[in-house]
């Protein structure tokens, strides 16, 4: 487990929780993207912010952390109320819980972060590879949340899978169907397997995603179509990440990046 930390930009311009709330949700259009993620600040703790802590996923393991390293901000792209707030029990009694009793602050933003087109996740992954000309790519319930482009020249496969392997810090699983070389790439990051048949209409030379999907691997072969699945906590690393860097910018805040990996 790794912990990247960010000092203070001493040029930025306060820390009140609100501030940094309003800023977020704003940039983030928050409540304009339909979500069964409830997005924005999920649990209310400290009223004032000197660290904040961005994480992949909102976890017991990750929060343990944070109070360890004087956070009193937890900037999660997975959080813990979806679909609602039904009742208070269980595993989501115990995160509500701890995070209260030490006085922690959890802002989540899922669709948003994704879709963000400097800050999110595809836009970051877009960079990583180089991918020009973007696009909106990926149409998930009436919303694009990915992007599309082209590489300023065609490249080799193999290449792009180990630059995404170096990184994103995780290991691709390839389905090299498709050309050795590759120009027109479609990114959406995540559980996004489910918008390989975009990519093939659109003739897409490389899909890449996180998730491996078992149901992908004929549609794949038969279209001919290279998949790279880069891991969906890999692929959405990169958005918190970005997160974090703006906040040291705009915010007279510490930073630092909570690395707990997962299987998937």
């Amino acid at each position: 487990m790794e912990n990247k930390k960010r000092k203070a930009n001493s040029s930025s311009s306060g820390n009140n929780l609100t501030g940094i709330i309003d800023y977020l949700d704003s940039e983030l259009k928050t409540t304009q993207i339909k979500d069964y993620s409830c997005n924005g600040l999920q649990v209310q703790g400290s009223n004032s912010v000197k660290k904040a802590a961005l994480v992949v996923d909102a976890c017991m393991e990750a929060y343990k952390i944070a109070v360890k390293k004087e956070c009193q901000l937890i900037v999660a792209h997975h959080g813990i109320i979806w679909n609602g707030l039904k009742s208070i029990t269980g595993s989501v009694y115990g995160h509500i819980r701890y995070l209260i009793q030490n006085n922690l602050n959890l802002y989540a933003s899922h669709l948003p972060l994704d879709l963000h087109p400097q800050l999110g996740n595809n836009a970051r992954l877009a960079s990583i590879i180089g991918l020009k000309k973007l696009e909106p790519f990926g149409l998930y319930n009436g919303i694009n949340i990915g992007f599309e482009g082209v590489l300023p020249r065609e490249t080799k496969l193999d290449l792009i899978v180990q630059l995404l392997c170096r990184k994103l810090g995780g290991e691709c699983t390839v389905l090299p169907f498709g050309k050795d070389k590759v120009k027109r790439i479609a990114i959406v990051s995540g559980g996004g397997g489910g918008e390989l048949d975009e990519a093939i209409e659109k003739g897409i030379d490389c899909f890449i995603t996180g998730e491996t999907s078992h149901q992908n691997y004929h549609s794949a072969l038969e279209a001919e179509i290279n998949v790279i699945y880069a891991g969906h906590y890999y692929t959405e690393k990169p958005g918190v990440q970005a997160i974090g860097n703006i906040l040291e910018e705009k915010f007279n805040i510490e930073t630092e990046f909570i690395d707990v990996p997962t299987n998937f």
